[in-house]
C-alpha cells in the first residue's frame, strides 16, 4: 500500500473509533480550547462527596486502546502525544467535562494538567496492591474502582470475594470506592453482599463472552471474529443500573466506536443512555478529536437528553 493510501486508510478507520459524529463531521478540524461559557455547563452528579459532570472523559483513546483494530490503535497512538492529550483535556474542561477516568499510568499526565491550572477531577480503575492505591491517592485521584476485567474474571471463577480486601484498602486510603464490571450479574451479586462501596462502573456491552457462551446465545451460526457487541446487551445492564441506589457510570455506550459512523446511531446511543440510567448516574465516553470537536459534540448530546436536578 502506498503511503498516501495508507494515510487515507488510517484516517478512515480512525474516524470510527470511540467518539461521536464521525460520519457527519469527519471533515471538520478539531476545535481549539476556548474559555468556558454559561452554555458549557453540564449536569452534575455526586460521587461520594464530589460533584462531577454527568459526562466523563475516558482514557482508552488516549492510550491507543480502540477495541476496534490494531490499525486504529496505531492511529490513536500517533495522534495522542502527551501534548495533544493535555490539549484535549483543556477542551473537555472548556465545554463542561470536569472529570477524567483513567488509571495509574496516566496519573503523571494528570498532574501536569493540574499543575498548569487545570481543574479536571480524576477517577481510576485498578486491581493492584496498597502502593498503587497510595500513589493514586497522593496524585489527587478521588475515586478508584476495582478493574472490570479482573472483577469479571473473579466472578466467573467463583472468586469474587477476593476483591473485597482491595475495596477495603481503597476506603482506608480515603478514596471513593467503586466496582467496575461488564456484566449485569456482577452488579446484582455485589448488591446482595452489602459491601461498603459507593458506585459502579457499568459497561453496557458484555464484550468478553467465551465462544461457548456466544454459541449458546446465537445458536450454531458462525461466531463473529473479535469482540462481539450484541444490541440486546445495553437494556440488560441498564436494568441492573436502575435497580441499585448507588450511582453508576455507564461506559462503552457507543459499542467501542461501532456506533460512531452514523449521526443517528450516535444520537440514539446517547439518548438511550440518558433515558435508561438514573438521574444520579453518569457516563464515560472515549474522546478521539482528531477529525472533529468531539468534546463539544458529546457535551451537547448529554445536555440535550439530560434533565437533572442540581447535585
Amino acid at each position: 500500500m502506498e503511503s498516501s493510501d495508507r494515510r487515507s486508510f488510517l484516517k478512515a478507520t480512525g474516524s470510527l473509533a470511540t467518539g461521536v459524529l464521525a460520519g457527519g463531521l469527519a471533515d471538520q478540524a478539531p476545535a481549539e480550547a476556548a474559555p468556558k461559557t454559561p452554555e458549557a455547563k453540564l449536569p452534575q452528579i455526586r460521587l461520594g462527596g464530589h460533584s462531577i459532570s454527568r459526562l466523563i472523559c475516558g482514557a482508552n483513546c488516549f492510550n491507543a486502546g480502540s477495541h476496534l483494530s490494531t490499525f486504529v490503535n496505531r492511529a490513536m497512538r500517533e495522534y495522542y502525544t502527551p501534548e495533544q492529550i493535555l490539549k484535549t483535556l483543556r477542551r473537555c474542561e472548556a465545554v463542561g467535562i470536569n472529570c477524567w477516568q483513567a488509571g495509574l499510568g496516566n496519573l503523571d499526565l494528570y498532574r501536569q494538567h493540574v499543575d498548569a491550572g487545570g481543574t479536571m477531577k480524576y477517577i481510576a480503575i485498578d486491581a493492584g496492591g496498597p502502593e498503587r492505591i497510595k500513589k493514586l491517592a497522593e496524585g489527587g485521584c478521588l475515586a478508584v474502582a476495582h478493574h472490570g476485567e479482573v472483577t469479571d474474571r473473579l466472578f466467573k471463577t467463583g472468586q469474587i470475594d477476593q476483591m473485597h480486601d482491595f475495596l477495603k484498602r481503597v476506603r482506608d486510603a480515603g478514596l471513593v470506592v467503586g466496582v467496575s464490571t461488564h456484566m449485569p450479574d456482577v452488579v446484582d451479586a455485589v448488591e446482595s453482599k452489602g459491601w461498603d462501596i459507593d458506585y459502579y462502573m457499568t459497561c453496557v456491552y458484555e464484550r468478553h463472552r467465551s465462544a461457548e457462551a456466544l454459541e449458546e446465545l446465537l445458536g450454531q451460526a458462525p461466531i463473529p471474529v473479535g469482540e462481539v457487541y450484541l444490541p440486546n446487551d445495553p437494556p440488560r445492564m441498564y436494568q441492573s443500573v436502575r435497580q441499585t441506589k448507588r450511582p453508576c457510570l455507564a461506559f462503552k455506550i457507543l459499542a467501542a466506536g461501532r456506533l460512531s459512523d452514523r449521526r443517528h446511531w450516535v444520537e440514539g446511543a446517547f439518548r438511550q443512555a440518558c433515558e435508561s440510567i438514573k438521574p444520579t448516574d453518569g457516563m464515560i465516553v472515549g474522546i478521539y478529536d482528531r477529525y472533529s470537536d468531539q468534546p463539544a459534540e458529546c457535551a451537547a448530546l448529554v445536555r440535550k437528553y439530560s434533565q437533572l436536578p442540581k447535585a
